[in-house]
């Protein structure tokens, strides 16, 4: 079985990583009675690990480093110097200028190789990311981040911690040490792990004698004092990691490649981007920030509180740029204002979004990588000029969208589905699963309530079947939105929605809450993903059930995707009638089709046949929403179920597009057409009292055309009113205002 690398860095110097490496390698051989690889990769205090373990190195890292033969266990050999506790160990160079020299890549051979050699390998990383520590880094399995309670030390742990998250490395595979722990010290491991941004995974007590006397000795703590509280710490931590299979599990985790890069490219001290001041300058005054204020203290749900943030953070910004030297990058007002907005974008908004979202025509947001951002205007998809300064800065920003709303996003569930304070949908997923680094979706959501008649408007349907719809909402018929990606269903279901009686009571279920229903008596739920354990998710169909038990007169769930569809045609079929919902299809017939997969993931054994029956039965409508090649939104067709014809449902389009072809500027070209197919349920609602004008369903114009309804006032005929009408009243219309 292969084995496990464990990296042992510091944020700064004197905290004891060195000497915890030492002891985690002794304490291991002694509790799994296995041989354990201790190697010295600290170049900045070269030779420590040999008084810390008392053993003098045949060869050093250098030595291995320049071999150029295959790595197995026999050329390993004159490599090694053993101890009889089974730790074999092999240390650096004791002169500065030849540990310097060491070849970084040289050494990336051993450390693939090591696993196979060695149940466990430790490496005494040091406390500056070199690029010794970094090829150590890219084949480690743990990155243990040693830190002591000190303001100082905690500071610069922090800042490592960030470099590594910078760099990829997953937040798991960083584990939390704490070292020169005490009793009534005010820096707990809670506060420090609060400060650094992850729990302490383990404590090591202040035991200052014991490590005085085994420097003194040159011996491990793990061999002179095992009886000693630093040895007892070490031990705990050790059997910690390997009764909860820690390293096994994190060897599934996805590392980063070319480490070195990376931080290259990152806003760290050792990696400040080349050649760009405006960045380098805009990522100091950053950093600097973060240092000066407490950015996360506000209440992000205070509008006032967010205002007097702003106007503090403007004022540090201005205090520590008029400090730097900005001579050259800043040459005029328009620059210094420029670079002030843009820090304060970073700081506390989305960053680069900033400037997209506040754009009313730019109805959606696309981000790949810290380079390309794209956008879509009036339809079309164009490139952004804006970039981000780093991947960084772009999972900061998935960060700070997901956290308001108590979602996550992580390596263990690299996606997310969230929403932003106005109702946008987020869709981010960050790598292993994005290649070309972190990655978000945006789907604005319009200022103002989109209704019926913008979408008259913008020629996504027409009048007549604006009325149509509104009466068969009223009516109580169920409806199924069906159409693609980014075809319109939501704003669809929205404006149906709209024409729900205001005193009923609606129960909407959705993954992330997007719906926006005028109505007062609106109850909202939403999904929730699981915890870190892995437990605790509530999924739609969960949320399906116990709208049941809720009293809803409608239920209208945001899309059904699974089990889920099952439970709402039953809502349907009994008793909540007026129910509606979207699902991804091309046509009404396929949607029949994509409904009766759905169902069958409830797992509920039912046939074909059976599903197509409650189908028939369930929906009255189906509502066709498409996306055309101009980019334009338009509903395709309108068309009713009408019950069973042998194994097959019966459809019947009302309404249907007719596209004919382009105009100059690459406009479709078509019309609306009734089909002048009268729906059953006309007819039904005709017995009942309801006078519907017929002339609805045909084509040719009425010489007087009923008055538009309008949602917020409504008025007589029969296509508007019934907002403020109880259920049952009959509508009456005036015979001069029905059409032909």
């Amino acid at each position: 079985m292969a084995g496990h690398i464990i990296t042992v860095i510091g944020g700064k110097g004197g905290v004891g990583k060195s000497q915890i490496a030492a002891n985690l390698a002794f304490a291991f051989a002694a509790e799994t009675r296995a041989k354990v690889m201790l190697l010295d990769f600290d170049q900045k205090a070269s030779g420590d690990q040999n008084f810390i373990t008392g053993i003098k190195s045949k060869k050093t890292i250098r030595d291995l480093g320049e071999y150029n033969g295959a790595i197995d266990p026999r050329s390993i050999i004159p490599f090694v110097t053993s101890h009889p506790s089974g730790v074999q160990y092999i240390g650096m160079p004791n002169d500065p200028a030849s540990s310097n020299a060491i070849n970084s890549d040289g050494l990336g051979k051993f450390l693939k190789a090591a696993p196979n050699l060695y149940p466990l390998t430790i490496i005494d990383g040091g406390s500056e990311l070199t690029p010794l520590t970094l090829k150590a880094l890219e084949y480690s399995t743990a990155i243990f981040l040693v830190v002591t309670p000190d303001i100082l030390a905690l500071n610069q742990t922090r800042r490592l911690f960030s470099d590594l998250v910078t760099m990829l490395f997953p937040k798991d595979m960083i584990i939390i040490i704490g070292n020169q722990v005490q009793k009534g010290h005010p820096v707990t491991p809670e506060v420090m792990g609060k400060t650094i941004g992850k729990p302490v995974f383990a404590t090591v007590p202040k035991d200052d004698q014991t490590c005085v006397t085994a420097l003194n000795q040159k011996k491990p703590i793990m061999v002179i004092g095992k009886t000693s509280s630093f040895a007892k710490g070490i031990t705990e931590c050790v059997r910690k990691l390997i009764q909860k299979n820690v390293l096994k599990t994190l060897a599934r985790l996805n590392k980063p490649s070319d480490v070195q890069g990376k931080l290259a490219s990152s806003p760290g001290d050792a990696g400040e981007e080349k050649g760009n001041t405006w960045t380098d300058l805009k990522s100091r005054i950053h950093r600097t920030l973060v240092d000066e204020m407490d950015l996360k203290k506000s209440d992000k749900d205070d509008p006032k509180a967010q205002i007097i943030l702003r106007e503090q953070t403007k004022k540090m910004v201005v205090e520590i740029l008029n400090k730097e030297d900005t001579k050259g990058i800043l040459n005029s007002r328009e620059d210094m204002n420029q670079i002030v907005k843009e820090i304060l974008d970073e700081a506390l908004g989305l960053g680069p979004l900033e400037d997209l979202l506040s754009d009313k025509l730019c109805s959606e947001i696309m981000v790949i990588g810290p380079d390309k951002i794209y956008y879509e205007y009036e339809g079309k998809i164009k490139r952004s000029n804006i970039t981000f300064t780093n991947d960084r800065q772009v999972l900061n920003v998935i960060e700070r969208i997901v956290a308001p709303i108590g979602r996550r996003i992580d390596e263990k569930t690299p996606y997310v589905d969230a929403r932003l304070a106005d109702g946008s949908r987020v869709h981010a997923i960050i790598p292993p699963c994005a290649l070309d680094g972190c990655t978000i979706t945006i789907r604005k959501f319009p200022e103002n309530r989109l209704t019926y008649k913008d979408l008259v408007k913008f020629g996504s349907l027409t009048q007549n079947m604006a009325d149509f719809l509104r009466i068969a909402v009223e009516a109580h018929k169920n409806i199924i939105v069906s159409g693609g990606t980014g075809s319109g269903k939501t704003t669809l279901i929205n404006v149906l929605g709209s024409f729900i009686p205001a005193n009923e009571r609606v129960i909407t279920c959705e993954d992330s809450a997007e719906l926006d229903l005028p109505q007062e008596h609106v109850v909202r739920l939403e999904t929730r993903p699981p915890s870190l354990e892995g437990d605790g998710e509530i999924d739609i169909r969960c949320l399906v059930k116990q709208t049941l038990r809720m009293r809803p007169d409608r239920i209208v769930v945001g899309e059904c995707r699974g089990g889920e569809t099952l439970d709402m045609l039953q809502a349907m079929g009994t008793g909540h009638e007026g129910s509606m919902t979207t699902v991804h299809s091309n046509n009404p017939r396929e949607c029949i089709g994509r409904i009766e997969t759905l169902v069958q993931y409830a797992g509920a054994g039912l046939n074909a046949k059976a599903i197509r029956e409650m189908i028939s039965n369930a929906v009255h409508l189906i509502i066709q929403q498409s996306r055309l090649d101009d980019g334009s939104r338009r509903i395709t067709y309108i068309t009713e179920l009408g019950g069973m014809q042998g194994d097959v449902v019966i459809l019947q389009d009302i309404f249907v597009f007719n596209q004919r072809g382009f105009d100059k500027s690459g406009k479709i070209q078509g019309e609306y057409q009734a089909t002048g197919f009268i729906p059953k349920f006309i007819e039904v609602l005709e017995k009942k009292g309801y006078n519907v004008p017929r002339g609805l369903f045909n084509n040719a114009q009425p010489a007087t055309a009923p008055k538009t309804p309008d949602p917020a006032k409504p008025t007589g005929d029969a296509a508007g009113k019934g907002q403020q009408r109880p259920n049952g009243a009959q509508r009456k219309v005036d015979p001069k205002k029905r059409r032909a």
